[in-house]
């Protein structure tokens, strides 16, 4: 939540009157960022952590819950991208890194708010940011396959606690105007020769705001017959 897509969610959720617990490495960023919402209408509370990792996934939860008393709403929207690099010459460093934040690391809080949402009785609301890049080929493998994962556990999830009134909805965007290219490794040559094809078909960018207001509308329950949906919100990019 200290920038970008997460920032963008945090801001609307809050100004919809909101308590939002806001989870990063930046703890910096985040008092910042409550800094500049404190006159609400909703509420935020900083959480620092790496949500690649287990124990910061059930941390953030468990936070929430001491703070606030419930749990209704996880939205999983970090994530890091790959550096275009095809199967060929992909490293096992870069295959656990994006597997482990983009999918594993929501995985494990999926499974902590499943466990919260069926002790409290009343159903609950899982929002994962997916990508575009699940289905179609906007990256590196290592991206392209972690998405995908995170896709399909949105879909079994909702499948499997429907029952519960438990929904479980994804966001597929495309290009979006955020901080990841300047932090992105070096582009393989040969991936990115294939990927920068699909660059002629691209609209113009999305803003943060973009992604977020799709947020808000599958954490209402104006979408409350919603699930098991992945939104794709990308200008219409991926209808090639």
């Amino acid at each position: 939540a200290s920038a970008g897509m997460g920032q963008a969610m945090a801001e609307v959720f809050v100004k919809e009157g909101a308590k939002v617990v806001a989870v990063a490495r930046r703890k910096e960023r985040l008092d910042a960022l409550v800094d500049s919402l404190k006159e609400g209408p909703g509420e935020i509370t900083a959480y620092a952590g790496d949500v690649g990792k287990r124990e910061d996934n059930e941390g953030m939860i468990d936070f929430s819950v001491k703070t606030y008393g419930r749990l209704d709403v996880l939205v999983n929207n970090a994530g890091i991208m790959d550096d275009n690099t095809a199967i060929g010459d992909v490293s096992d460093e870069m295959i656990e890194k994006l597997m482990q934040v983009d999918a594993i690391g929501p995985m494990y809080a999926m499974r902590k708010a499943v466990q919260v949402f069926l002790d409290q009785g009343d159903g609950g609301n899982i929002i994962n940011t997916c990508s575009v890049g699940a289905m179609h080929q906007t990256a590196g493998v290592a991206y392209c396959a972690a998405k995908a994962a995170l896709t399909a556990a949105t879909k079994n999830t909702a499948f499997m606690y429907m029952e519960q009134g438990i929904r479980c909805n994804g966001i597929a965007p495309g290009g979006v105007i955020t901080d990841i290219p300047l932090v992105m490794p070096a582009a393989n040559e040969f991936g990115f020769s294939r990927t920068s094809k699909l660059l002629d078909f691209s609209p113009e960018l999305g803003m943060p705001e973009d992604i977020a207001n799709a947020a808000l509308f599958l954490a209402s329950d104006e979408s409350k017959f919603v699930n098991g949906v992945i939104l794709t919100c990308d200008g219409g990019w991926t209808n090639l």
